[in-house]
Parts: C-alpha cells; structure tokens; sequence
C-alpha cells in the first residue's frame, strides 16, 4: 500500500459522503440561499438599491437588511416588490419579510474603468470579414471579454 492510499480508510469516499461534514459549520452562520443573496445582490434589487442597502441575514423567513434610516422607509414601501423579486431569484417562498436595522451608509469605491484590451491582428482580420454587424459587434464583444481575461 502507497502513502496516498494509507490516509483513506477503505479507499477513496465519495465526495457527497463528506461535503456535509464541510459545510455544515459554514450552513449554520449562513444559509445557502442567503449566501446566494448577499453575493448576487446588485443584480436581484438593481445598482440603486444596492448602494444603499446590504443583506445581512436570512433566518425563518426573515431577510434583515441594513440601511440608513431614510431608506428603511422607502424600502418599506417596496417590501412586496422586492420580497416578490428576492423569492424569484432564490426560487420558492425563503423570504417572508424584511427587517430593518439602521447602519450609516457605506461608500462605495468605484474602480477605474480597465482599458480596452487590444486584439490581436488575426483575431481583428476575421472580424471584418464578418458582413453582419450585429454579428460581428456580438463576436468583438466577446472576443475582447476573452482578451481582458488574459490580460
């Protein structure tokens, strides 16, 4: 038997056998589905409401989120809105109501724009064989999201 096989006891387990065991300490400060929120936030209540307003908590049906006071009560008003949003992203009811607790506003550091990244010369040549401007609008696009990666 090799050093590898010594740290298994009866082998390989299956990864589903001890992802419970990793995750439940992580579960039980943070639910999956308010992980989901918190991270996908901007995109669920828009760049807006986002600026002003962080999810802090999602327990028994109740999303705590924190603002400044003014806010609260817009948000107030919005509550169905927003719950009925919140619910269509996570999929099924996780979201009852909201609670508000006041904290003073953050500021939020907006990164410089990044540079256009350059295509190379090839890449740029197929382009404008490309008779569809949609098209060829579409495929810059996404060639260039490929080159920043790269960058």
């Amino acid at each position: 038997m090799t050093a590898d096989n010594d740290r298994f006891f009866g082998g390989p387990r299956p990864l589903g056998a001890i992802l419970p065991r990793l995750t439940r300490p992580a579960f039980k400060r943070r639910s999956p589905a308010g992980a989901q929120l918190m991270a996908d936030w901007p995109a669920v209540i828009g760049p807006a409401l986002a600026a002003v307003s962080v999810p802090k908590r999602l327990s028994a049906g109740t999303l705590t989120l924190a603002c400044s006071g003014p806010i609260a009560m817009e948000l107030t008003h919005l509550a169905p809105e927003l719950i009925a949003r919140i619910n269509a992203h996570l999929g099924g009811t996780p979201v009852q109501r909201l609670r508000f607790v006041q904290e003073a506003p953050r500021q939020a550091a907006i990164p410089p724009p990044r540079p256009e990244p350059q295509l190379p010369a090839r890449v740029a040549a197929s382009l404008t064989e490309v008779r569809s401007e949609p098209l060829r609008a579409a495929l810059e696009k996404l060639a260039r999201g490929v080159y920043r990666t790269r960058g």
